[in-house]
């Protein structure tokens, strides 16, 4: 008879917990999973895709915009934001329902409500405790508000999805990810929206340069944003909310949606109970093992606080599993993971910025590339596409690729293997380019931008 119910539990339903289970189940382990709230989890239910595809809907207003340039004539149209939001919900719901069936096809055992830890051997849900040899937690992150006065008033990214209509003017905080496509998402979908952060520029974290073109891009669309602010307050007036700022400005709107990030979802799972050790902001330890501070306890995914990507909590969760059932001496390998923010315009990029890679490895020389996409030239747009290659003098070795522009996601995916592979500056020159497409810049760069100490020091500015 077996000691335990099952070889390996596994806590939280999304990306990461649905992949690891299956995966577990696939080597011959008995698996269940837990899940308070429906099968998916943040991406499928509430990021990603959700967010892409009212990300789709909205872009159709410039694509209608843009058609005159190409001839088109097009009567009056307007977003019927109602009939968006069903589709989205309609499209979740066979997402769910794919889930839930890929799971019982696997042989996982699915069960319904917040697990707990009780030790470090045992999952309470309600009424009922469960045991496994080995527990994955897999809970992911939630949205986050500040603590200021009126917080309550606040919207977030799990309510913007659902909005039933939209609002005239919406305020929202934050430069991260999430206040970016929202932002975006509202803009085009006609609403005034206004950007409000701490910051001197959006997205911090990622190269100077993207920052600055899409700060730039995002203005000129009429996007207003507002930095080196910070919100200390929100009160309901009448139909509307006013904020007022730490220097006593107030800005009103219809609506106010904190985008400033989300934290680990990891309250009252019992792990203090357990000695499952977490930093400061809630998120679990782990080693590059996803081994926590009780060796049969693992996590994996957001609930980490690491690399925050749907892919990289599949990765490793898929990584972890094959260790432990498969027989495979498998670690997930952080370097070189490429990312997307859906903004308008898109922003791929994966690498190193250009401020790590001169930290990392001393002199570097970069390529830019900036211009007019082919299909603006008719359409009238102003849009700006930037491209950004950093390469490793030493060796050659191209180490950072940046890209904001149409299909920057897509492009950027493809040279994410190159990066990975070792290729140099030369192979990239010696690739041939597809013409007329936007991707064949990238093997194309043959200029250097000046190396900024070189200047300064012809200027007189080096001591």
């Amino acid at each position: 008879m077996a000691k335990y119910d099952f070889d390996l539990l596994t806590i939280g339903a999304g990306s990461g917990g649905v992949a690891g289970s299956r995966r577990a189940a696939a080597h011959g382990a008995r698996v269940a999973i837990v899940e308070a709230s429906r099968i998916g989890g943040t991406c499928v239910l509430r990021g990603c895709i959700p967010k892409k595809l009212l990300v789709y809907g909205a872009h159709f207003a410039e694509e209608l915009e843009d058609a005159a340039g190409y001839g088109w004539e097009i009567g009056e149209s307007r977003l019927d934001w109602a009939k968006l939001i069903a589709a989205k919900d309609k499209e979740l719901d066979r997402l769910n329902g794919i889930y839930i069936a890929l799971l019982e096809k696997a042989g996982v055992t699915m069960l319904s409500g917040r697990g707990v830890l009780e030790d470090p051997h045992t999952v309470r849900i309600g009424a009922e405790k469960v045991t496994a040899e080995r527990i994955m937690i897999a809970t992911g992150g939630w949205p986050t508000v500040p603590n200021i006065p009126g917080s309550e008033h606040f919207i977030t990214s799990n309510e913007a999805l659902d909005l039933e209509s939209l609002p005239r003017r919406i305020v929202i905080t934050g430069g991260g990810y999430i206040a970016v496509e929202f932002a975006g998402i509202f803009h085009m979908a006609g609403i005034e929206v206004e950007m409000l952060i701490r910051a001197d520029k959006l997205l911090r974290g990622f190269d100077e340069d993207v920052r600055d073109h899409l700060m730039a891009m995002y203005r000129a669309r009429g996007i207003r944003v507002r930095s080196g602010v910070l919100l200390a307050s929100v009160e309901k007036r009448g139909d509307g909310i006013r904020g007022t700022l730490a220097t006593g400005e107030t800005v009103d709107a219809d609506l106010f949606l904190c985008g400033t990030g989300r934290a680990p979802n990891t309250a009252n799972l019992g792990l203090e109970t357990v000695g499952v050790r977490t930093d400061g902001d809630g998120a679990v330890r782990v080693d590059d093992s996803q081994v926590t501070s009780i060796p049969n306890i693992y996590a994996v995914g957001d609930v980490t606080n690491r690399l925050n990507l749907t892919p990289v909590a599949i990765a490793e969760a898929r990584a972890l599993v094959d260790r432990l059932y498969g027989g495979l001496a498998t670690r997930f390998d952080r370097e070189g993971v490429p990312t997307a923010v859906f903004s308008t315009p898109t922003i791929g990029t994966v690498g190193l910025t250009e401020e790590q890679a001169r930290k990392r490895h001393g002199e570097v020389d970069v390529y830019e590339s900036k211009f007019r996409p082919l299909k603006a030239t008719l359409s009238g747009r102003e849009d700006r596409t930037f491209m950004k290659l950093i390469v490793e003098r030493a060796g050659d070795r191209v180490v950072g690729v940046h890209m904001m522009g149409p299909d920057a996601p897509e492009i950027v995916q493809g040279l994410a293997v190159a990066l990975k592979a070792g290729a140099t500056k030369r192979q990239f020159d010696q690739t041939v380019g597809i013409h007329p497409t936007a991707a064949e810049e990238f093997v194309t760069m043959r200029d250097k931008r000046p190396d900024p100490l070189v200047v300064a020091a012809r200027q007189g500015e080096m001591p």
